[in-house]
């Protein structure tokens, strides 16, 4: 994950000038968030926190506490961290790896991962959902966010990028299939209850079709 962790700190800055502001043109993401913060809400009224895992410049954080949700963004990228930091100030960020969350058991409501599953192949993917599992208490939820294909990109391809808004990367976009990746999360312990797949919003995101998957852990709630 060096090269990832190193590609985003290089566009952190412009990353946050492209995406920051996208939220409101993008109504089903927004009603599936919504979706996610009542669902986690009662957990979170025990005092759990829910994250947002990969949350770049921090929009995305920024909008679930919006929403009721006591919540903390973390990306594996300093770079992102450092931003997020900036243009959020009272929310809390930290630099962490989705497939080595710095989290004890138990200790999350739920997590958004939007979008941050994409440069993991399927042996990373099983060890982040592990991950989750392990963080998420049980009866909690995860809303996961990939890309599935693009007009030049068939579902289960792979688009390796060196140059991005000028700057030197070095990072491979996995286009997921839906199925593959709910198989995924049922392996790791979770039960997909929702699965939307939609069209790019026109003139307001990249052009790739899209799928959220939003699943429950399994397991029994304590107390």
């Amino acid at each position: 994950m060096d090269a990832v962790r190193a590609s985003y700190d290089a566009v952190a800055r412009r990353y946050a000038m492209e995406v920051s502001d996208e939220l409101p043109d993008k109504y089903v993401d927004r009603a599936l968030y919504a979706a996610f913060a009542e669902l986690a809400a009662a957990a979170c009224a025990r005092g759990l926190p829910v994250a947002d895992v990969g949350c770049g410049p921090g929009h995305v954080t920024a909008h679930l506490a919006a929403l009721g949700l006591p919540v903390r963004g973390i990306d594996l990228s300093p770079g992102m961290v450092d931003v997020a930091r900036r243009d959020n100030p009272g929310l809390a960020f930290e630099v962490g790896d989705l497939t080595a969350l710095p989290v004890p058991a138990g200790a999350w409501a739920g997590a958004v991962v939007s979008y941050s599953i994409i440069h993991l192949d399927a042996a990373g993917r099983r060890a982040a959902f592990a991950e989750l599992a392990r963080a998420v208490v049980p009866l909690g939820w995860v809303l996961i966010c990939f890309h599935v294909s693009r007009h030049d990109q068939e579902v289960g391809s792979h688009l390796r990028l060196e140059r991005w808004w000028d700057h030197d990367v070095d990072l491979t976009i996995n286009f997921l299939d839906p199925s593959q990746v709910a198989d995924e999360l049922d392996g790791a312990g979770f039960t997909v209850m929702a699965r939307t797949e939609r069209a790019p919003w026109p003139l307001v995101e990249a052009p790739t079709r899209r799928a959220l998957l939003l699943a429950q852990r399994r397991g029994e709630a304590a107390g």
